[in-house]
């Protein structure tokens, strides 16, 4: 050690060793805004745009058109509002399987004909309430299982996956039910400033979703559950009860979907939601969502959303298989929870 004219002790190899430490700290920073939320939501920014630049080179005019754009939106919507419930749960470190037959026995249970005719005599309100009472009905189900009684999430939104989709093929009798209600589809399939209303709806609940997870103690006890189940018991957080609210939660999301799915396509179906619950799993994850729950971002959600149906809309414009766009998802989930783990132990040695 030497001592400078000014007093102070000084290392000859000190400037080496600020030298050796800064592409260090300059690392640990880029680490920091790529796992920050706002990195993520650019990265995924980008990865849209870059996927829009390719489905305008690849289709050109029929991507570009005003129409597609609009049938990208509606079926983001519809999805999306399934993901906005699975973004809550996976959080909350569960996982359902079952929101696409969920969904599918909401719209056959909603368009039968002994429904469409108390909405007729009444008012089409009671398909509404139809598709969200069955839609809870089953993530109450769910949740009592996976809660009160021991049953793995996994397992028990399986069995609802086979059981819910036997069911709607049962009410059904395996046909294709016609929905001939006034005012239903003018109401979902319809307009505003020029935007289908299917997709006001998934802006709303998008919107509605982010406050409640952000802004409110449901969302803080949802992180709080999802992060460390027996740490919020001990502070005080029913865990159990939450747990149902969650599957409830994303049961009311399923039957949203399935009344947009019936005004879309005017039937009700038990082959609608098919594999909608890899669409949706997929979408949260690559939005930044952990799948091993603790943290949750509604706006990823909606990015991974739009970035997922515009891949399928591609892909199905250049004539490609259904079964290459499932691999693909597949890869692009593989991935995406690889980053996740990769970003995680980073910030874990650093």
């Amino acid at each position: 050690m030497t001592e400078s004219p000014t007093g102070l002790s000084h290392s000859p190899g000190g400037h080496a060793l600020q030298a050796d430490a800064a592409p260090k700290e300059r690392d640990n920073t880029a680490l920091a805004v790529l796992g920050s939320s706002i990195g993520r939501n650019l990265g995924l920014v980008v990865a849209l745009a870059v996927l829009c630049t390719v489905g305008a080179i690849t289709a050109g005019e029929r991507f570009t058109d005003i129409d597609n754009a609009m049938t990208i939106l509606r079926l983001a919507a519809t999805i999306g509002v399934v993901s906005i419930g699975m973004t809550f749960v996976i959080t909350g470190g569960g996982i359902d399987l079952s929101v696409g037959a969920i969904l599918a026995l909401s719209s056959v249970w909603c368009t039968t004909l002994a429904t469409q005719q108390l909405a007729q005599d009444t008012h089409w309100i009671v398909m509404v309430g139809t598709a969200l009472a069955v839609g809870a009905g089953c993530g109450l189900v769910n949740g009592v299982l996976i809660s009160y009684g021991g049953v793995v999430p996994f397992i028990a939104t399986l069995a609802m996956l086979a059981s819910a989709r036997g069911l709607a093929e049962v009410i059904s009798n395996r046909k294709t039910q016609i929905v001939n209600v006034p005012g239903f589809e003018e109401f979902f399939d319809g307009k505003v400033l020029g935007l289908p209303m299917q997709v006001w709806l998934f802006v709303l609940v998008a919107a509605a979703g982010w406050v409640l997870l952000n802004r409110t103690t449901f969302g803080r006890r949802t992180l709080a559950v999802g992060g460390n189940p027996e740490a919020a018991r001990l502070a005080g957080i029913n865990v159990k009860r939450h747990t149902v609210m969650l599957y409830m939660l994303v049961g009311l999301c399923c039957g949203a979907a399935a009344l947009m799915l019936v005004a879309r396509t005017t039937t009700g179906s038990s082959t609608h939601g098919q594999l909608y619950e890899l669409d949706a799993i997929a979408a949260v994850v690559i939005g930044g969502t952990l799948l091993s729950g603790g943290r949750g971002t509604i706006v990823g959600t909606v990015l991974g959303v739009l970035i997922f149906t515009t891949l399928t809309n591609v892909f199905t414009l250049n004539n490609q298989s259904v079964s290459e766009q499932a691999l693909l998802k597949g890869a692009i989930i593989v991935a995406a929870v690889l980053l996740q783990q990769r970003f995680a132990s980073r910030r874990n040695t650093s």
